[in-house]
């Protein structure tokens, strides 16, 4: 059986540096290590998720793809399921930013003895850069995907420490540059639209306690708008 990735899952497969074992976390139907063995990027990877159904929907693709002898699935709970060092990239995708965060935190022994993060957060990015610059962790990629009409954040992270210079970064990314510029284009006037439709509401509903917020919105709207014209 022929694997063939989505936009966004063939990304995040791309990332993965050769000869990288690795696991997947919340693997869901395991297509990510079998397209990784399948092309001899990977010798050795491990697929886990937390729940029975998808661990069993993932060992039933790996069996039909001759690939037992080489990925092994775990039950468990994030990077909890493995040992320190026991391989040498982990990907955690498709879940929400302040989880990812959480999962890292919970098993930080392991996360930092990773040498590379592959993590693609549906939510709350900017809260899980801040987690990774704050926990000793440099982003050494930002990297837009496009499928359908989504445009998906692919960070790829390892441990060091990471200099921020002017807090939109946390927003935008550290690398926003290195993607297509057309992408690059588009991600940030969907966020210079969404901070305008935020400012619009707080004026229409002003009190007392949102002049703050008003305030740090206009000013965001600013940086996104700076930032359109350096692309």
């Amino acid at each position: 059986m022929g694997i063939k990735l989505t936009a966004r899952l063939q990304k995040i497969a791309d990332q993965v540096t050769a000869g990288h074992s690795v696991a997947d976390i919340g693997t869901d139907h395991g297509y990510i290590p079998i397209y990784l063995l399948k092309n001899k990027i990977s010798p050795f990877a491990i697929a886990g998720d937390i729940n029975e159904s998808p661990l069993k929907c993932a060992e039933d693709n790996i069996a039909d793809n001759n690939l037992l002898d080489s990925i092994e699935t775990r039950l468990g709970s994030g990077l909890s399921i493995l040992k320190p060092k026991e391989v040498d990239t982990a990907i955690i995708a498709g879940m929400g930013g302040l989880l990812i965060s959480e999962l890292l935190d919970n098993s930080k022994e392991i996360a930092q003895n990773l040498k590379t993060l592959i993590l693609q957060p549906m939510q709350a990015r900017p809260e899980l850069r801040k987690y990774l610059v704050s926990n000793n962790f440099v982003i050494e990629k930002d990297i837009l995907v496009k499928e359908d009409r989504h445009i998906y954040e692919i960070i790829v992270a390892k441990p060091g420490e990471q200099e921020v210079s002017d807090p939109i970064y946390y927003e935008i990314g550290f690398h926003i540059n290195s993607n297509p510029k057309p992408l690059a284009i588009e991600f940030i006037d969907r966020k210079i639209k969404i901070t305008k439709e935020i400012i619009q509401n707080i004026s229409e509903n002003a009190s007392e306690s949102s002049i703050k917020k008003l305030k740090e919105m206009n000013s965001k709207l600013k940086r996104l708008e700076e930032v359109r014209l350096c692309l």
